[in-house]
């Protein structure tokens, strides 16, 4: 078992331990963005408007995965590299354990509900009647694959944590290229639409969970055994506060793109656009903002194990520099995808099908209105994610809701009734812009917080 002095992230450069690690993380997160991404090209170009609409009412259903696996993923490396930190190897290996089974589980049972309440969920998801017949088959099938998407989500932090961030990389390109190539085949070849994209995400969601076993039952820094597997209460409490953050996070989001269906087919149907065309727009700038923030909760994730070990292992000065590192990384890719977002959304929309002048137009004015700021969007996603790697789930959980819910969601339920669908739109910028400002200042005080505990211990 390595030690505290010859374990990789408490003695080789940061800049090196940052990109070995963030780098597989983003191309993992993009090829996880991919699921979504790729039924929703293949859907636009064969169902048209009506199949983009309802795969942004299912959406709800991909970021409840998302957030379970965070919750028990993001959760159970935390505890883990903490405790490795620590030189607590024995309570580690509880923790990669727990964190497996409940994965699993917790899949298990958000695939029972959605088969138990189909359409009651899907109608409170905002859709309408006409969009409805779509999503109904495509939201049924998915189900099935939720256990395996969670787990490999959520599997491949923990797989990360062992050290192994091309493994976590590999078993999910593995998945996302089955689907690619089984999404066409299924749509336009046996002719079966919705359900055709359903079986693709599935069967690679499956693939991707397999690999994710393997690499667990072969766990470098620690063995783990069947005994670890069982969940007990004080392993699962840890995960879960480390986990509440990210969890939070995408709860929030969840929310959100409940609300706004509900908000966008409300004051659509007000407008000269309808109920369906805003829905589409936005599931569309919805699916590409992932990519975006693909590859700034990748290099968040990169961040994690190398802060938790070294603050763990009191070593203040690696964890500020990490920290200070992917802020700049963020900074600049949230620069680039502001240029792409503002200078060519109508090329953008029409990747995923054709459409009016109408649909056009307000596909535009969502991209350039409502991601206006995204220049300032890493600080919170980076942020909240550094909070919990270092062991402070409040800070990170205040940080989890700023944006989503203290900020976003009264901007977007008042100011619609001020300025109508635009008022939806406005709502994003400003959020995000009081959303960043909150994680600078709390950063700030993290920071000199540190600093203090250097002098401390020289």
């Amino acid at each position: 078992m390595k030690t505290n002095s010859e374990n990789i992230l408490g003695k080789a450069p940061v800049t090196q331990l940052l990109r070995n690690f963030a780098v597989p993380s983003i191309i993992a997160m993009l090829v996880s963005a991919l699921y979504n991404i790729v039924d929703q090209f293949f859907i636009g170009q064969s169902i048209g408007t009506l199949g983009n609409a309802a795969t942004n009412i299912v959406f709800p259903l991909s970021t409840s995965c998302v957030a379970l696996a965070l919750l028990f993923g993001i959760g159970g490396a935390s505890t883990f590299n903490l405790a490795m930190g620590a030189k607590e190897e024995k309570t580690a290996a509880y923790y990669i354990g727990n964190a497996a089974t409940l994965l699993f589980t917790s899949g298990v049972v958000l695939w029972m509900l959605v088969w138990a309440f189909n359409v009651p969920l899907l109608r409170f998801f905002g859709s309408p009647e006409e969009v409805l017949a779509y999503a109904r088959p495509y939201s049924f099938l998915t189900a099935m694959g939720f256990p395996f998407v969670i787990f490999a989500t959520g599997g491949g932090h923990l797989v990360r944590a062992d050290g192994s961030p091309k493994y976590t990389m590999l078993f999910n390109l593995a998945g996302a290229i089955i689907n690619t190539i089984l999404d066409p085949i299924l749509i336009f070849g046996f002719h079966m639409g919705m359900e055709g994209a359903a079986i693709a995400t599935v069967t690679g969601q499956v693939v991707s969970a397999y690999l994710a076993f393997r690499y667990l039952r072969n766990y470098k820094s620690v063995k783990i055994q069947r005994i670890h597997l069982l969940p007990k209460w004080n392993y699962v409490k840890r995960i879960i506060m480390l986990g509440a953050s990210p969890f939070f996070n995408q709860i929030a989001i969840m929310i959100v793109q409940i609300v706004m269906n509900n908000l966008l087919s409300y004051y659509g149907a007000l407008s000269i656009y309808g109920e369906s065309i805003p829905l589409a727009c936005s599931g569309i700038i919805a699916k590409v903002n992932m990519i975006y923030f693909s590859i700034v909760i990748g290099i968040s994730q990169g961040l994690q194990p190398i802060v938790s070990f070294n603050y763990g292992a009191r070593n203040y000065d690696r964890v500020k520099e990490a920290y200070k590192l992917a802020l700049k990384w963020g900074f600049i890719i949230s620069v680039i995808s502001f240029v792409i977002f503002q200078t060519i959304p109508r090329q953008i929309v029409g990747l995923f099908g054709s459409g009016s002048e109408l649909y056009y137009e307000f596909g535009v004015s969502y991209f350039r209105i409502f991601l206006f700021f995204t220049f300032t969007n890493f600080v919170q996603a980076i942020a909240s994610n550094f909070f919990t790697a270092i062991g402070k789930p409040m800070k990170g959980i205040l940080l989890s809701l700023t944006r989503q819910i203290l900020f976003f969601l009264p901007f977007a339920v008042i100011l619609p009734m001020y300025f109508g669908i635009n008022g939806v739109m406005y709502a994003g910028p400003i959020a995000d812009f009081m959303a960043a400002v909150t994680g600078i200042l709390l950063s700030i005080q993290e920071v000199r917080r540190m600093n203090t505990l250097v002098s401390q211990y020289e």
